[in-house]
């Protein structure tokens, strides 16, 4: 593809992300035929990382302070508004990605690929290898309040309930096919899809922001497609691993607010409250095992 195209916009959130950003970066160029432009929506890094990244089509953007993933993206979406209607930048998709991704050689093209064989898909997601070479179930049906509260409460302590079961019922990785919804760790979005269902819920700090942007865009008569030609890499996790005393309640109070705003009116106020003691309970107890395991 020529390089007169409009580079396609590449946005990660970093929050002292040290070695993993520089391999995401190196990834990124061999990712696609396109020109690319990183902008990288920073949250308060203290790492310095960031900062020693910036250089041609790699830009740095200062959210002002720890916001949360999914306000950062639609932070950086406002940001780039103006450039993308001068014709600076694609106005048709973006990426965006975690900074512990690596992504395989090609494996942007292939999401354009799929997203122009899917024309109703608002959002394409890659198959995910962690770390260890397996494969992270990315593409889930949406969780139900059954299965949903049942794998939040019970899926770190007891592997195979029913519940988890349940929710992981929908994990074909290996074939190309519409999904309730995408990991967040790495989406190519439709730009008009994504401002159309009004961007990410910013009242998710983190967790369960992406299960909720799928569930809206299913909502908006949008697909949500698994594309499993396209790989990356992902250190799932980092982030959370290094705080759990930030992220651990915020996966909590994210399952609670999915459900929430799901269960709605008077007569559902006492099915709220049991999941917001069960779940509030968990997280108090998910905190203080991370802790003993950190010393």
């Amino acid at each position: 593809m020529s390089t007169e195209l409009a580079p396609i916009a590449v946005i990660t959130v970093t929050y002292s992300p040290g070695p993993y950003l520089k391999a995401f970066l190196d990834s990124v160029p061999g990712a696609t035929t396109l020109p690319t432009h990183v902008v990288m929506a920073d949250n308060g890094s203290t790492d310095g990382a960031p900062e020693a990244a910036v250089g041609p089509g790699v830009e740095l953007f200062d959210t002002g302070g720890n916001i949360g993933y999914g306000s950062a993206i639609n932070a950086v979406a406002r940001h780039l508004a103006g450039r993308r209607q001068a014709g600076e930048i694609n106005d048709e998709y973006f990426v965006v990605s975690n900074p512990d991704v690596v992504f395989d050689p090609g494996s942007l093209d292939l999401l354009i690929d799929a997203a122009q064989r899917w024309p109703r898909a608002a959002a394409v997601g890659p198959f995910i290898r962690e770390a260890d070479g397996s494969a992270y179930p990315s593409a889930r049906a949406v969780p139900t309040l059954s299965n949903g509260i049942g794998h939040a409460l019970l899926g770190g302590i007891w592997a195979d309930n029913p519940w988890s079961r349940a929710y992981r019922a929908d994990s074909d990785m290996s074939s190309e096919r519409p999904a309730g919804w995408l990991s967040g760790s790495c989406l190519l979005l439709r730009w008009d899809a994504f401002e159309q269902v009004g961007g990410f819920d910013e009242r998710y700090f983190m967790y369960m922001e992406d299960v909720d942007l799928g569930d809206r865009f299913g909502r908006a008569g949008y697909q949500n497609v698994f594309s499993p030609g396209a790989q990356i890499t992902h250190a799932k996790g980092h982030a959370a691993g290094e705080h759990p005393e930030t992220m651990l309640p915020a996966h909590h109070e994210s399952a609670y607010r999915f459900q929430a705003d799901r269960l709605t009116g008077p007569l559902k106020s006492p099915l709220r409250v049991a999941i917001w003691t069960g779940l509030k309970l968990r997280s108090l107890i998910a905190v203080a095992n991370a802790r003993l395991r950190n010393g």
